[in-house]
């Protein structure tokens, strides 16, 4: 599956493989150029890009040594004769100014036009055209390992957050500094802000993680307690550099109980400094992880807000930026900018064939008036009643079967928090289950409802938004398209700690249990978060199924196999009370 090779490295980590060579082919690496120039306004850093909007002095691989004498390459943008400068950094191994990716190698540019950015920008980070135009400074390190920085690359560990808080207080002693340092950027970059901020640099002074998981465990290699390295083969296999790469693959292999990736777990509770964290609820990668950080958030100045389109389009977006702006500007520059009157938490609530509501207001995610509302599954029927149904059994074929159940709504209904699933199953002809459930909205003629995450406003023309609508029924329809929260699990990880399960099932994922012949056992999913409207005479379908849809399963490596075979059985009734509990923020009746 993977080749790793034993690497005395100061990271501590046991799996590696070598990282891809700068000088293979379809490396973009723009050449070690260690300089000093001004990129006059005006200028087109390549064609179809937003022209610079004001001078900019950029100083190219600018040497930074860490803790343990490593030394690191970054590019720093500033405003001409800038001085006392606030600065943004953004921290990944995708290179400075172009390398392992590009949003020219996303269909449609995943949703960014060219026209609206400068290309200064490193992939998923803050365009310094933008900052340093409204005086702020930007830098973009190449992290450990990455390209000519010294040493192997990390991922997403507590030795990158020291390399990364090392990075911050440099910045942050510059002569050009006002000794406050925030971090932004999305995936990659939102996830090293867990880790980086839990270190607490003296410099850090507000935190923006736009949409970044912090358990690598629980959202990467074995969500639900089921291998799935997929996604992480895909990184490691793009990493470039002169040295290793962490092989989280064949970690995963080695060691598949969360008890040895405790140091993958970024300690969210240290995070010290105000945060502005955004979510979304389609994110098959990152949605589960950013609603666990914001719940581990101890910081009383924290944000979040949900949205409904891809994490990149969203950041990008002018009015996204100029939102974030009042975020720093409150808190890297002392300015009164009105940011403490932003609503603690805005989502937008999706309604699927209908028009999302923006921006709703909430006190707090979930919202204190939602309430857990209990739905009975009856497998008998395939249906979801509000009152227990007698007791019963159905079951599907492990491998390519699947069991429906339906609920149809006689009011309008807004649903906002985190559903949870108890089922009690049985395995026949196996002794463990790997169960995948999914929530989606059904219309009155019983068509599937959804919604697409491209935004079409950004479209150059008609074919253009014919083409983004299509990749939504193709191959990338779990990237494009979202119709409902999702949750998985292994039964024999099925463990969980009752303390920490107060709003979503923390299992645990350190021991086995396997089942015994003829054995029911009680098990409860936890899925990913949801912000949905129903309209009467709609319907909310529940699919239970052992068949893996994750979107990055196979992806560049053999998926491991499941463990299903045979026959599982979902049991109902008073004594097996197979429930669905959805968080009710608001019905019709008492709206």
């Amino acid at each position: 599956m993977s080749t790793n090779i034993s690497h005395p490295s100061d990271s501590g980590s046991e799996f590696w493989r070598r990282a891809v060579p700068l000088d293979a082919d379809g490396v973009r690496y723009p050449g070690f150029r260690p300089e000093s120039i001004v990129l006059k306004a005006g200028t087109q850093y390549r064609e179809g890009a937003l022209p610079l909007p004001c001078d900019i002095a950029v100083d190219r691989d600018v040497a930074v040594p860490l803790r343990d004498g490593t030394t690191i390459y970054t590019d720093l943008y500033r405003p001409v004769d800038g001085s006392d400068l606030p600065t943004i950094v953004s921290w990944s191994p995708y290179g400075k100014r172009g390398g392992t990716l590009l949003f020219d190698d996303v269909p449609h540019r995943a949703g960014v036009p060219l026209s609206v950015v400068s290309g200064l920008e490193k992939f998923e980070g803050p365009d310094p055209a933008y900052w340093c135009a409204h005086g702020y400074a930007v830098a973009n390190p190449d992290a450990r390992g990455a390209f000519m920085s010294e040493g192997d690359t990390l991922m997403w560990n507590s030795r990158e957050g020291q390399d990364g808080a090392d990075f911050v207080d440099w910045v942050g002693e510059q002569e050009w500094s006002n000794g406050k340092v925030g971090l932004s950027g999305s995936s990659w970059l939102a996830v090293a802000q867990w880790f980086i901020a839990a270190e607490r640099p003296r410099h850090l002074a507000a935190i923006s993680p736009w949409e970044g998981l912090a358990d690598v465990y629980r959202s990467v290699v074995a969500p639900g307690g089921i291998v799935d390295p997929g996604f992480a083969e895909w990184l490691i296999a793009a990493a470039v550099g002169n040295g290793n790469v962490e092989d989280l693959v064949a970690r995963i292999e080695a060691l598949p109980t969360a008890d040895a990736w405790e140091d993958y777990i970024a300690k969210v509770e240290n995070i010290d400094v105000p945060a502005y964290v955004i979510g979304s609820w389609a994110n098959v990668l990152h949605s589960r992880g950013t609603f666990e950080a914001w719940r581990k958030l101890q910081t009383p100045e924290r944000w979040l807000r949900v949205h409904d389109s891809l994490e990149w389009p969203d950041f990008y977006q002018p009015h996204n930026q100029d939102d974030l702006r009042r975020f720093f500007d409150r808190y890297l520059r002392g300015l009164d900018t009105g940011w403490e009157s932003t609503p603690r938490v805005r989502v937008d609530v999706v309604d699927p064939g209908h028009t999302t509501v923006p921006n709703q207001s909430e006190d707090a995610f979930p919202p204190s008036r939602s309430h857990g509302w209990a739905l009975h599954l009856d497998p008998e029927r395939g249906a979801l009643t509000q009152e227990q149904a007698g007791t019963g059994a159905a079951s599907y074929d492990a491998v390519e079967g699947a069991l429906e159940f339906t609920y149809t709504f006689d009011e309008d209904t807004e649903l906002i928090g985190y559903p949870r699933l108890t089922l009690f199953l049985e395995a026949e002809g196996a002794d463990d289950m790997d169960v995948f459930a999914k929530l989606s909205k059904i219309d009155a003629d019983g068509e599937p409802l959804g919604v697409q995450l491209l935004p079409l406003t950004w479209a150059e023309n008609a074919q253009v938004a014919d083409e983004i609508t299509e990749l939504a029924v193709g191959p990338l329809r779990a990237l494009y398209y979202y119709d409902g929260p999702w949750a998985r699990l292994r039964v024999s990880h099925r463990a969980k700690d009752e303390a920490r399960s107060e709003l979503v099932p923390h299992h645990l994922h350190v021991a086995e249990e396997r089942l015994k012949p003829g054995q029911v056992v009680e098990v409860e999913l936890g899925f990913t978060a949801i912000g949905m409207r129903f309209h009467a005479g709609e319907t909310l379908r529940l699919t239970v199924t052992g068949k893996n849809t994750a979107v990055w399963a196979g992806q560049g490596v053999d998926q491991p196999a499941l463990r299903n075979r045979g026959l599982h059985i979902v049991h109902g009734g008073p004594e097996t009370d197979s429930r669905l509990v959805l968080p009710l923020s608001r019905s019709s009746r008492r709206s």
